[in-house]
């Protein structure tokens, strides 16, 4: 279960933050409130009912404390609860982002909210006993220090916060003084270096908590911020070497097994439909099967939906017409061809192999013999029981003898009684604090994919006679090329650390997920801005890796030109775009200029040649564009197709048949005559279900409709005279 949070934030609207200072184009407050928004929009995201949050302003016009305090609100004026202490909605976003302004005044203490906060904590924290809940209590404080503080009772509100409430307070300063980052604010107010001084030490050395400035909180905003898992076991059992149920000389030792690496997805959308009175006279544009569960946004006009899912059977009273079915009554089946093969219950528990929870090492392996390639998932760590010391002591002395040996362990995996076994491989790891044993599954023998390449380094002819130079073989003087070339891309010195000295350009701990980080960035600036046109721009940080870096580039020119110039690298024309190709002239051009069919003589009009259908259809249509031409090679390629379908032995020559009617479909959509295919699919369909292309043939009908080659629409060719509803029905018998 996840952690319970109560976070309230504290923001400074006195009138001095206002004002546009040291050359910022945004308020002090406009500057401030892009870390509070970032940290709110984070937590919303999130959707978790357990994350309270809050915001308070203080050097408010009003006083407002929403019955906080018991006693006399005085000492406590120009302090404004704008959101108590709740889940934030997009909702409560809204309504807290049109109060977030500056007042006309400077009066109000900064001290006396951070006590109104304690309160609302406390009040909001604790259980109907009156006892403390397990809560993450946080403050968060923006102020520019111009404002009134009022020193007394600091350290009865210290020990407050630090130990008996135990809550985390973070102040973050306007153009405060930063030290460790060497800026200081020349000309600074006297008042309010004073009240830096004092908020300094109350923060730091009293409440124990974080002091911090503004322009170091937004900068580190664009950073993306890695989720921190709870680890939860997969496999709490024992690791046995042996059977124990044969022999008494075996090794059982308890151990638990936490996942190491896991996929960050980013966020999935979800289907919401306008809200519509589902009661009364007016009439619901809402389909039967689309129902609200809640209210999705503020405003109450989007509704998540449900969907309703209905298993219907032809009626066999009623030809023609459908009847529902409860899924209960339904069967399993498999499809076996056009058949479906029912299986029933009794028959699927006969081959359902019944396991029982089990991490038995099956094997041992040496380590250079293992081939990085068959790790097939994810890993994972494997460490002893927790408090068990003999399976503390027994797993490191196996982990110390498989390193010592040098070789990896295998074992038969099963994570649960009655879920199928899987073969992991065991790794040890030693390092100074922390050992343990590193999974990762194998494939068994029906998982690998054994495919065979040509090799290449060398050529083999038809004789068998090994060729080493050959014009799609690379010369020594390529390889050494682009040797070079790759040497000096090398990114692993490329960098320099804070000394000076080189250093990995791309470090792990610093590349982020563009897709995971830019999703959820957009996600919260269209939260604060519905009514933007446009995204921002991608934070540099997610996009710095995308590219080489410019140095680099301009440093490996020349190895790049010497590459290029080895290759014998030539720009290849573009490719020629347009509806289609009707005039030759229009077509790609061979690089030499020269046109191979005129200097051979070849003729406009070639012969479809049934041993070489495909090729020969592409060669007449190719040879010519005069639309007579086009017509009569269609003619030739659709007798052709009917006399395969008319002379195939069963099913033997369809595969053969539909090949044909792809490319001749694709050839004649590209060429913009799509009535020439239309007329021939037409007559086709009529012959096919009449059974005049030598009886029953049906069945290739059916393999024509699930292969979609119908009707050209005109979504498909502009020259089309068949719209999509009539393509649609043309599959129809």
């Amino acid at each position: 279960m996840a952690q319970k949070e109560a976070t309230v934030f504290i923001v400074d609207l006195g009138h001095t933050m206002g004002r546009k200072e040291h050359g910022r184009d945004k308020t002090n407050l406009e500057w401030a409130m892009q870390f509070v928004w970032d940290k709110i929009l984070t937590t919303v995201v999130t959707g978790r009912k357990t994350c309270f949050m809050s915001v308070m302003g203080v050097r408010t016009d009003e006083t407002e404390l929403n019955g906080l305090l018991e006693e006399d609100a005085e000492g406590y004026e120009n302090i404004r609860v704008i959101k108590g202490l709740k889940q934030f909605l997009l909702k409560d976003i809204r309504e807290v982002q049109a109060q977030i302004k500056p007042s006309r005044t400077n009066d109000g203490d900064i001290i006396s909210a951070i006590t109104v906060a304690v309160h609302m904590i406390d009040k909001g924290t604790r259980g109907k006993t009156g006892d403390l809940l397990k809560f993450d209590r946080r403050i968060y404080v923006v102020t520019d220090g111009r404002g009134a503080i009022d020193t007394a009772g600091l350290d009865d509100i210290a020990e407050r916060l630090s130990k008996e409430m135990q809550i985390d307070l973070t102040l973050l300063g306007v153009d405060f003084d930063d030290p460790e980052n060497g800026y200081k604010e020349e000309d600074k107010d006297p008042h309010k270096a004073e009240n830096e001084k004092v908020l300094r030490e109350f923060v730091e050395k009293q409440c124990g908590g974080v002091f911090g400035t503004v322009a170091e909180a937004v900068e580190q905003l664009e950073v993306p911020r890695v989720k921190d898992t709870r680890p939860v076991p997969s496999y709490r059992g024992t690791l046995t070497l042996g059977d124990s149920e044969k022999y008494e000389g075996t090794l059982t030792i308890d151990v638990e097994r936490y996942p190491c690496t896991m996929v960050a997805k980013p966020p999935t959308a979800s289907s919401f439909v306008h809200r519509t009175e589902l009661a009364g006279a007016g009439a619901s544009t809402q389909s039967s099967t689309t129902l609200p569960l809640e209210e999705a946004d503020g405003d109450g006009q989007l509704a998540a939906v449900r969907s309703q899912r209905v298993y219907q059977v032809e009626d066999p009273n009623a030809p023609g017409a459908k009847m529902n079915v409860e899924q209960d009554e339904l069967e399993r089946g498999f499809e076996y061809g056009r058949t479906a093969v029912h299986i029933s219950e009794a028959e699927s528990n006969v081959v359902k192999l019944e396991t029982q929870q089990c991490l038995d090492i099956i094997g041992f392996v040496a380590a250079e013999k293992f081939e990085r390639y068959l790790a097939m998932s994810r890993t994972n760590y494997i460490f002893p029981m927790k408090g068990n010391r003999a399976a503390q002591l027994a797993l490191s002395s196996f982990i110390h003898a498989l390193y010592e040996a040098e070789c990896y362990a295998i074992a038969r995996l099963v994570p649960k009684d009655d879920k199928p076994p899987t073969v992991v491989l065991l790794v040890p790891r030693i390092e100074l604090d922390l050992e343990c044993l590193i999974d990762v599954e194998l494939p068994f023998e029906e998982d690998m994919r054994r495919y065979k390449f040509p090799p290449l380094d060398k050529k083999l002819t038809v004789t068998g006679k090994v060729l080493t130079e050959h014009r799609d073989l690379p010369t020594s003087d390529l390889m050494q090329a682009m040797s070079d070339y790759v040497d000096a891309m090398d990114l692993s010195t490329f960098d320099r650390d804070d000394e000076g000295n080189p250093a990995e350009y791309m470090r792990f701990e610093d590349t982020y997920s563009p897709l995971l980080h830019r999703v959820n960035q957009v996600i919260r600036w269209r939260a604060m801005n519905a009514t933007s046109d446009g995204l921002p721009d991608p934070p540099p940080i997610l996009t710095k890796f995308s590219v080489p870096p410019p140095d680099l580039v301009e440093k490996t020119d020349r190895q790049l030109s010497t590459l290029r110039s080895v290759a014998d690298v030539k720009k290849v024309p573009p490719k020629q775009k347009g509806r289609g190709k009707r005039r030759r002239e229009d077509r790609d051009k061979p690089l030499s200029g020269l046109d191979v069919d005129e200097l051979l003589g070849n003729p406009k009009r070639i012969k479809i040649d049934p041993q070489n259908l495909i090729p020969s259809f592409k060669q007449a249509l190719l040879a010519t564009d005069d639309l007579e031409s086009i017509q009569s090679a269609a003619t030739a390629m659709g007798s052709e197709i009917r006399k395969i379908i008319r002379e195939s032995v069963g099913e033997t020559g369809y595969a053969r048949a539909l090949e044909a009617m792809r490319v001749m479909r694709d050839e004649l959509a590209e060429l913009e005559e799509p009535g020439i295919w239309n007329g021939f699919v037409r007559d086709l369909k009529r012959e096919l279900l009449e059974g005049k292309l030598g009886g029953d043939r049906r069945e290739m009908w059916w393999r024509v409709r699930g292969s979609r080659y119908g009707l050209i629409d005109r979504k498909r060719s502009f020259a089309s005279e068949v719209s999509e509803e009539e393509a649609r029905k043309f599959f129809e018998s």
